[in-house]
């Protein structure tokens, strides 16, 4: 049998190769020092220990103020306007003189009643007299029946005739009355829409003047029936409480997005439902002494749903999404593992999620190193960093709409 040379070296070449590349290996399972390498790196997280307290409740609702009380002025009878007696847009007491229409008919009218009803008086004792004496000689046979029922009816018809003048003397007098037009209410005065010299009807569509009472003033905000549904339930449930006797106090915000100075009051709910937009009326009263309210701005009202003694509120950076959109958390269970939670969300309030379900108290939710663990990873707690936290509440702030229902 004949061996290549070249074969043998060839192979002998190999086995160098392999018990070198062992030797790199192994020297590179190895730190410099000759020790075995570290164990792998556990993840560091942040967290904080889910606890209970006291929240109170409020709904953000849009609204539009309206004038406590409106009275339009409107002429009672005909005639021609001689004066205007206050300035537009003024304050007028219940009562104030606002129109003067031309009395000089209405004066006339009642004169002629009043003549008139002198005339029936003065006539009235002579024909009582009559029918009295006729009486009498009807006992003694001295008239016949018909005369003395003559004379009776008579009488009647004289007393009538005064209670009819009467009644004309008082009506000329009222119709005299309402040429002075005067404001039913107090409150401030629109635009007139007559000047002197015009002529105005009894009852006409148009009235004069406008007058609004605005302190206080009515807010209206419309609140959805589920919404009253699911606060029954909550104090059905007595996850909610009322607030005593703060639960109809109303904060009030403005266009501008300014707190209004003074608190509103909860008047009712209405009875009703709109078909259109399936919601009910609430009715705020609000002081509104200074004029800052006016009829028809639009405002925001803060209304009081009652008191959560027990409510969980947890940071908004803790709470992340699946790819569903559903709300979910990471915890750190007894054993130092990470566990996933689904969660049911109320509201935001402030940079803090309401938590309904999902989160119990005592349990660490990680806030901080969200990104480095997946569910089952062993980790290492450890404290929180203020820095970091305040920048991811304020993101987290920014990319939220406060008061919204964002949770499940």
């Amino acid at each position: 049998m004949r061996f290549d040379t070249r074969d043998l070296e060839r192979r002998k070449g190999g086995s160098v190769f392999i018990a070198l590349a062992s030797v790199l290996l192994l020297v590179g399972c190895q730190n410099p020092h000759g020790r075995p390498a570290p164990p792998p790196h556990v993840p560091e997280v942040a967290t904080v220990t889910v606890g209970t307290q006291r929240v109170v409740l409020t709904t953000d609702l849009p609204g539009r103020t309206s004038a406590y009380r409106i009275a339009e002025v409107r002429p009672q009878v005909n005639g021609i306007i001689q004066r205007r007696l206050f300035a537009e847009g003024a304050e007028v007491a219940a009562g104030q003189a606002l129109y003067q229409i031309d009395p000089a008919p209405f004066q006339a009218a009642l004169e002629n009643a009043m003549a008139s009803l002198g005339k029936a008086e003065a006539n009235l004792p002579a024909v009582r007299s009559k029918a009295e004496r006729y009486r009498e000689a009807l006992s003694d046979n001295a008239v016949s029946r018909q005369d003395y029922d003559d004379a009776a009816a008579a009488l009647k018809q004289a007393e009538a005739d005064v209670q009819l003048w009467k009644a004309t003397v008082e009506t000329a007098r009222i119709n005299l009355g309402y040429t002075r037009l005067t404001a039913p209410i107090s409150g401030r005065t629109g635009r007139s829409n007559v000047t002197e010299g015009a002529l105005v009807t009894a009852q006409q569509p148009v009235a004069l003047v406008t007058i609004q009472q605005l302190d206080p003033v009515y807010v209206d905000v419309p609140q959805a029936t589920s919404e009253l549904l699911r606060l029954k339930r909550r104090m059905e449930d007595h996850r909610l409480k009322r607030n005593g006797t703060k639960q109809n106090e109303v904060t009030i915000l403005l266009e501008d997005g300014t707190t209004y100075p003074l608190e509103g009051t909860l008047q009712f709910r209405d009875v009703s439902v709109d078909p259109m937009t399936g919601s009910v009326t609430l009715r705020i009263i609000v002081p509104n002494p200074n004029g800052v309210l006016l009829p028809g701005m639009y405002v925001r009202a803060v209304v009081t749903e009652g008191v959560n003694e027990r409510a969980i509120l947890v940071p908004q950076q803790g709470v992340a999404r699946d790819p569903k959109g559903n709300p979910l958390a990471l915890i750190v269970d007894g054993t130092g593992k990470v566990e996933q939670r689904m969660l049911s969300l109320d509201r935001a309030i402030d940079d803090k999620w309401l938590v309904s379900s999902g989160l119990s108290p005592g349990d660490r939710m990680i806030v901080e190193g969200l990104q480095s663990v997946r569910p089952g990873d062993s980790v290492k707690v450890v404290p929180r960093d203020p820095g970091r936290d305040q920048e991811a509440a304020s993101g987290d702030a920014a990319r939220t709409t406060a008061g919204s229902n964002g949770g499940r």
